[in-house]
């Protein structure tokens, strides 16, 4: 899995709660992230086994909102996100105003 920074904000998005399915436009709103940038990540992820997805079962009228698709992490991409997460932070360079963020935090 070739690590973004929109990857790295997705997994972290998603290991803050490690067994919740999450939807897109909560993932979007979590990340800061454009649809566009999304889910092609979440199709990345889906891809590489780190990830699964399945569509709710709701009436869209009842519901009054179209069905959501959720995305949850599997237990290789628990596993496979925290390592990942953990390297990319130990390459960091410690240089967190440029980057937007806190001095010393990585940006993500």
């Amino acid at each position: 899995m070739r690590m973004t920074i929109p990857v790295a904000k997705v997994l972290a998005a998603l290991l803050a709660e490690p067994d919740a399915a999450r939807y897109g436009l909560d993932l979007m709103k979590a990340t800061g992230l454009p649809s566009g940038t999304l889910y092609p990540v979440l199709h990345r992820l889906q891809d590489a086994g780190w990830l699964t997805a399945d569509w709710e079962e709701v009436d869209p009228a009842a519901a009054g909102r179209p069905a959501r698709r959720y995305y949850r992490l599997t237990a290789e991409g628990v596993t496979a996100a925290r390592q990942a997460l953990a390297e990319l932070r130990a390459l960091a360079p410690r240089t967190g105003p440029a980057l937007g963020g806190p001095a010393g935090a990585p940006a993500w």
